[in-house]
Formats: C-alpha cells, structure tokens, sequence
C-alpha cells in the first residue's frame, strides 16, 4: 500500500446541516491491484511525511481524482493545507 493522498472522515451534519470535518485519514493505494483504502493517522506517524504526502497528492493525474471523487473519496485540495496543518500540529497562533 502507498499513501497517495489525505482527505477528512466527515462526521455528520451540525445544527445548520453543514458538514462537520472530522479526522485527517490517509488514502493508500494498493501497488499490485490498485485497489483504494482509507486508513486513521496512527500516533506514530511521521507529521512531516504526512505534509509530503499532502504536498505529492496535489500533481495527481486528473484520472486519479475523477476515479476519487466516483467512489466519493474527497482527496483535499491546495486550499486544505491550512486545516491539514492544524490537524497534524494543532492550532499555531
């Protein structure tokens, strides 16, 4: 399995049925079938591997994000960074 992207465990709807973001979770990739899972950051896991991964996810081929989105897969995009951060390091102020 190779990570090849992040995206959020979503967490129900709030009060003003918004989506509520929940967890950052890797996307691996199986290397001999192709097959797709979603897996939790471990404790362990490297911060700054994860951020690589983040960062190698944005040069995915568009096929790959389409075959994604059809299996309702939200890979996060450039503008997720921020939160990404937040969820890896906490809130910098």
């Amino acid at each position: 399995m190779k990570p090849i992207g992040l995206t959020f465990k979503w967490e129900g709807v709030d009060k003003y049925n918004n989506l509520r973001e929940g967890e950052l979770m890797l996307i691996h990739e199986c290397t001999g079938c192709g097959k797709i899972s979603i897996n939790r950051i471990a404790a362990d896991d490297n911060e700054e591997t994860i951020l690589k991964v983040f960062d190698e996810s944005q040069k995915l081929p568009l096929q790959k994000k389409v075959e994604l989105q059809r299996k309702n897969i939200a890979i996060l995009s450039s503008e997720a960074k921020e939160r990404v951060i937040t969820q890896l390091f906490g809130k910098i102020n």
